[in-house]
């Protein structure tokens, strides 16, 4: 699957974020090794604590359906600068995909990639329990 492809389905899951609050809709798009894409999409909460990003919802989503080993995933906001995770999505993402291809993306075409280890460099994880 290629990055264009990939982020075409990150657009697409964006439309059903739930971001009343905010009116910030993230879709995520995530592509595991057997070449299964499992989308996400931010879910807002009054409490702004309870919400989910878009990258966690899918890789939730892939982990409840059974994957394991991740290629890449592109985030796509609606936002002028290219949206980058957040911390607790760089922690999951870290965790659940190692270093992989992260590909931001806007609704206009503008992208960048990335790998995980230069967005967050020194992570913790299990190797240090």
């Amino acid at each position: 699957m290629t990055n264009e492809q990939l982020i075409e389905k990150a657009k697409q899951v964006r439309e059903n974020a739930s971001a009343a609050f905010s009116n910030f809709k993230v879709g995520s798009a995530l592509l595991d090794e057997n070449g299964v894409v499992h989308t996400g999409c931010n879910v807002e909460n009054a409490t702004y604590g309870l919400t989910v990003c878009a990258e966690r919802v899918a890789i939730f989503k892939a982990i409840s359906e059974g994957a394991r080993k991740f290629v890449k995933i592109a985030v796509v906001a609606d936002t002028d600068q290219l949206t980058p995770p957040c911390g607790a999505c760089r922690q999951i993402i870290w965790e659940f995909c190692g270093d992989t291809e992260l590909i931001l993306s806007n609704l206009d075409g503008k992208t960048e990639t990335f790998r995980m280890r230069d967005l967050f460099p020194r992570a913790f994880d299990a190797s240090f329990l």
